[in-house]
């Protein structure tokens, strides 16, 4: 209890990687409970009165025993009935007063535990918001969601079950042996014989149970990504189709096995420790009973004590099994916090520079200057144990794939970005509202680093439409107001008109209130994209990304699509990634892409005229289409 206590008084200290080794797992424990008390420290004074009651409840329950002591030896021979009475009622009373207390605990703990489970669910909430997009693109949704659930609910059993079961039963323990040593010592030291045996199992009982948690946790966060990822409408759609249920089942089956034989384990683990100290508990007691009755027959000790005695020595082996257990629950809880705080330290690659400041009235100035990029390494951006338990350690590509490009692009000016997959384009245009910084040069935008700008500041000045826009479970109106939360019904009104899907909206039966479904599903691919380009007309942004937001439509949403990007791109900057002809030729400029590198850039005619890479990209997509 000491060295909990002391571990909880230090400050805060960084979490240490895991390690198999007995001295790496001691630091990250501690780690763990240094952070825990940082999180428990806004409760401070609700665990003062939480611990002050426990403290007076354990003095309130050596009450009993004494009146019962009493009686025995002095109320009853003296058949004096007051006195039984009086002592009767001091039982009661101490019965009562001890209720009251037990229902402020409770309180107390679950004011604590609570408003625990809140700060750190909305820690992790925030943390995650922080994180870079090269995390989203390494980490399994399901096992993400598991740490803000069940993970969080373990953390916070550490704080307050396992935390006010040590604080009670050490309490208990050294008022009861107190008591016990006033009333006989001999007695007291044969009740402490035992106590090896309650201590030497714990640790090694704790760390199997240990191991045994962790593997639960592991196999319930991948159980859950499979949940996440096979019950959206995407994922489902592609088990049906390649007719994989019986498989999905059976990989499903075979990770809930794993979480139903760990837990089976837990349980079995626990149980048999507990039942073992139990047993040397009881016998501990018929050791006191048995010596004891000798001495109240030889005239040692008188009837009223050896019962008092009795009543105490459980009062010992039940806070001593209470304590060994709390050292086993303590270390099963650890891995939660240490699965909890492993997302919490995570690095966060993209952040504001101290002093940043606001991009203020934007003009859509962008230029980039000798850009080199290439994507960070899975350490550097994201949480091992949050992948894949297939993914491949050094797997991420080593290669540039930005090499030394420079580009101006000028205010109000649109400029198509075009080349082989994997050139570089969309990698390009996510470098502006930097959602990945640059290995190399710099990116601006009106005259700043991106990197010395506000991201908030940054993303409110450029508005991106992809090629499979995303829309939240929720209404058309409730989508759209995502870009501008106060938007009246007549501003709606007028980005849909301008995006061309408002006489569609005004069609269906519930309008603005109809729910399109997940990820838009209830919607088509041309109403999906209009939509999307209406809640950004709702954003009014200075500067537009269009990525291949026309490549999946037919000639007919094609049409309505492009009207309605000619209304949205007026007067604003855009880089435009496209395929097709039709999207890029009348742009003011087209930039070509080839490994990573800029080779070409001109209007359509001139680059045509060059006969380079662009004339030859063109000619073959002509050919594949059958012109």
């Amino acid at each position: 209890m000491l060295r909990i206590l002391t571990v909880m008084r230090m400050g805060p200290h960084m979490l240490m990687p895991g390690d198999a080794s007995a001295v790496k797992g001691k630091r990250l424990e501690r780690s763990s409970l240094r952070r825990a008390w940082q999180f428990a420290h806004p409760y401070r004074r609700t665990i003062i009165i939480f611990l002050v009651t426990i403290v007076v409840s354990a003095l309130i329950e050596l009450v009993p025993p004494f009146a019962f002591r009493r009686i025995l030896d002095h109320a009853i021979p003296q058949k004096d009935r007051t006195a039984i009475t009086i002592l009767a009622a001091i039982v009661v009373g101490s019965a009562l007063v001890d209720a009251g207390l037990a229902i402020v605990q409770r309180w107390c703990s679950a004011t604590i535990g609570e408003g625990l489970i809140f700060d750190l669910r909305v820690a992790l909430f925030a943390k995650v918001q922080r994180m870079p997009v090269a995390f989203f693109t390494r980490t399994q949704t399901g096992a993400l969601s598991s740490r803000l659930n069940n993970d969080v609910v373990g953390a916070q059993t550490a704080v307050t079950s396992t935390l006010g079961s040590v604080v009670s039963n050490v309490v208990v323990l050294i008022t009861t042996l107190a008591a016990m040593a006033a009333l006989e010592w001999r007695l007291t030291l044969l009740a402490l014989v035992v106590l090896p045996i309650f201590i030497i199992p714990a640790k090694r009982v704790g760390t199997r149970l240990q191991a045994i948690s962790r593997e639960n946790m592991s196999t319930n966060a991948e159980m859950n990504s499979q949940m996440a990822e096979r019950f959206n409408v995407a994922g489902a759609l592609l088990v049906k189709l390649f007719g994989r249920q019986n498989d999905e089942i059976d990989q499903f089956s075979g990770r809930a096995s794993r979480v139903r034989d760990t837990g089976i384990q837990a349980a079995m683990y626990g149980r048999v420790f507990f039942v073992a100290l139990g047993l040397v508990g009881a016998l501990g007691a018929a050791a006191i009973y048995g010596v004891g009755a000798h001495l109240v027959v030889s005239g040692g000790i008188s009837s009223g004590t050896l019962v008092a005695l009795a009543a105490l020595v459980t009062r010992v082996y039940q806070p001593l099994t209470g304590l060994t257990n709390a050292r086993v629950d303590l270390m099963t809880a650890m891995v939660s916090f240490e699965r909890v705080f492993e997302v919490l330290d995570a690095p966060e690659n993209i952040s504001d520079r101290p002093g940043a400041i606001d991009l203020v009235q934007p003009k859509g100035l962008l230029e980039l200057r000798d850009v080199w990029f290439r994507y960070p390494a899975a350490a550097d951006v994201t949480v091992r144990s949050l992948e894949a338990p297939s993914a491949i350690v050094g797997a991420d590509p080593d290669r540039d794939v930005l090499q030394g490009v420079s580009l101006v692009v000028h205010p109000g000016e649109t400029v198509a970005l075009v080349g082989a997959s994997g050139s570089g384009k969309t990698t390009m245009s996510a470098l502006i509202p930097r959602l990945y910084d640059v290995t190399g040069g710099a990116v601006l935008v009106d005259g700043h680093d991106v990197r010395d700008l506000t991201q908030h500041s940054l993303r409110e000045a450029i508005g991106v439409v992809s090629q499979d826009p995303h829309l939240f479970h929720d209404s058309i109106g409730a989508n759209l107001r995502y870009a501008k939360p106060d938007a009246t019904d007549a501003q709606l009104d007028e980005a849909c008109r301008g995006a061309r899907i408002l006489d569609t909206i005004r069609e269906l039966p519930d309008g603005y209130d109809t729910v399109v479904g997940e990820r838009g599903y209830r919607l088509s691919g041309g109403e999906k994209q209009r939509l999307a380009i209406a809640r950004l007309l709702l954003k009014n942004p200075a500067v537009m990304i269009l990525d291949e937001a026309t490549s999946h439509l037919d000639n007919e949403n094609e049409a309505h699509v492009q009207a309605a990007l000619e209304d949205a791109l007026e007067g604003r900057t855009a880089l435009v990634i496209a395929h097709r002809l039709s999207t890029i030729r009348d742009a003011d400029r087209i930039v070509v892409l080839d490994d990573g590198r800029l080779v070409e850039q001109g209007t359509h005619d001139q680059l045509m005229a060059l006969d380079g890479v662009y004339a030859a990209q063109v000619r073959a997509g002509e050919a594949t289409a059958g012109v």
